[in-house]
């Protein structure tokens, strides 16, 4: 029962969290509205019945939503097109160059001595009508009310936002998707003071690319407008017969505080505990680097003690995962660094990115800087860094030669052991630098020899 009223349509975009407040409590008199009587009835597995007072969403622009009839979204950024104006967005390698309604381009430039300036660029998309926003903007005048319900939106900072899509194609040839060429979808979000800058780009799968360009001209219509997104609460009272917050919720979340709490060894009366039996069969055994942690009581714990860890790490049997996005990277100390995507349909695409040779490192570290040291406050120095080689990777298309990547080790302090940071950048085409930051590598750096090499500590 819902009070004799409707519920409404539930949106992901609009954010919700239940409180437990027990039956003395006075509903908020400011913010978000409440109704008594606007509330639902929750009964869980174990029959513990709960009145939950749900908040009244409204937005304050619904009517000013419906009733306007000024200028489509494509009618708005038109200026923007008209005057050939383009965006930059400079990172450490790449510049982004995004010419409204004309292209984007990705490129970079070297000035080699007494030569011209050589340029690598890609272009990621190019504009394939000659007025990008009229299509959409025909459609919206004559279906008004389908157009109101298809506005995109995008999660930009926990915020979910619309924008305008304008999408891009026929751009490079891409070697990695027999040679398709690449394309771009550019979103056009509303900010008041913006000036049509570049807020990110984005690999969403290979050669395919989100660009976000934040604009004012956007914000004289409704639909657009930015909008605070607060989270919305749920008052759930317990009923009589029921206990405060239900039995099986208690124990989930003190199962996740055990969970942020540091990694211990298990006492061998805790392995054999009774209290196992009442946790949920949905805690099964997560996979750390090869090996798996042990459900134990209300904790994860991990077979390996640091000590253990750290030799299995050394020795290339305890490998690092990570990354985000289409690729993630496996680094496998002294052994390799592969770059891999997993699909369902097409199974695992993997990449060498380089495998290690201890007389190739030591050539390469007797030019570059295999360790760099960190000054403390009491003038000693401790080892900040170590960066090591891997050559002899998978043949690149752009290059025709191997690929290689710089590894730099770095400590990362952390409650959990397994705590591990994984990012690659590409400075130069197929010549990669892949930074590993973790716990296990801060109680081992200060033992790297002159070449960055590393010993088990003791």
């Amino acid at each position: 029962a819902a009070g004799g009223r409707a519920l409404p349509q539930l949106s992901d975009d609009i954010p919700f969290r239940v409180n437990w407040p027990g039956t003395e409590f006075s509903l908020p008199t400011t913010g978000v509205l409440y109704k008594e009587d606007n509330y639902i009835i929750m009964t869980t597995v174990d029959k513990e019945k709960y009145k939950c007072i749900l908040p009244l969403i409204a937005s304050g622009n619904e009517e000013e939503e419906k009733d306007y009839k000024g200028p489509t979204p494509g009618e708005l950024l038109e200026p923007l097109f008209k005057q050939s104006s383009c965006s930059y967005r400079i990172e450490s390698y790449w510049t982004y160059e995004v010419c409204h309604g004309k292209h984007i381009r990705q490129y970079h430039e070297e000035k080699e001595t007494g030569q011209k300036i050589n340029i690598q660029e890609y272009y990621l998309g190019n504009m394939m009508i000659k007025n990008p926003l009229s299509e959409p903007d025909q459609e919206e005048k004559e279906n008004p009310k389908d157009s109101a319900k298809e506005i995109p939106t995008k999660n930009i900072e926990g915020q979910m936002t619309p924008y305008y899509p304008v999408e891009m194609g026929n751009g490079t040839p891409c070697s990695l998707r027999q040679n398709l060429p690449r394309s771009s979808t550019v979103m056009y979000i509303c900010h008041p003071e913006a000036k049509h800058e570049i807020l990110s780009v984005a690999e969403v799968t290979t050669c395919e690319y989100e660009v976000v360009i934040l604009t004012p001209l956007l914000c004289n219509h409704p639909k657009y407008r930015f909008r605070a997104s607060p989270v919305n609460d749920i008052f759930c009272q317990s009923l009589p017969g029921s206990p405060l917050k239900p039995h099986n919720l208690e124990q989930l979340e003190k199962q996740q505080e055990m969970m942020k709490m540091p990694f211990r060894r298990v006492k061998e009366e805790e392995m054999h505990s009774t209290k196992e039996e009442k946790f949920s069969s949905i805690h099964k055994p997560v996979a750390v680097g090869s090996h798996q942690l042990l459900t134990v009581g209300t904790t994860h714990i991990s077979k390996l003690t640091d000590d253990q860890l750290i030799k299995e790490f050394l020795s290339g049997s305890y490998c690092f995962h990570g990354g985000v996005g289409w690729w993630k990277y496996e680094f496998c100390y002294g052994r390799y660094v592969h770059q891999y995507h997993e699909d369902k349909e097409s199974g695992k695409t993997s990449v060498v990115v380089g495998t290690w040779s201890k007389e190739e490192h030591i050539e390469w570290s007797r030019k570059n800087a295999a360790r760099t040291y960190y000054l403390r406050e009491d003038g000693t120095q401790t080892v900040r860094m170590v960066s090591h080689f891997y050559g002899n990777g998978d043949v690149c298309d752009l290059t025709d030669k191997p690929r290689q990547v710089t590894v730099k080790l770095k400590c990362k302090e952390s409650d959990s052991p397994h705590a591990v940071t994984i990012y690659m950048l590409e400075p130069h085409s197929c010549q990669y630098i892949l930074g590993v930051e973790s716990p296990v590598i801060c109680k081992i750096l200060d033992t790297a020899d002159e070449y960055g090499l590393l010993s088990v500590p003791g």
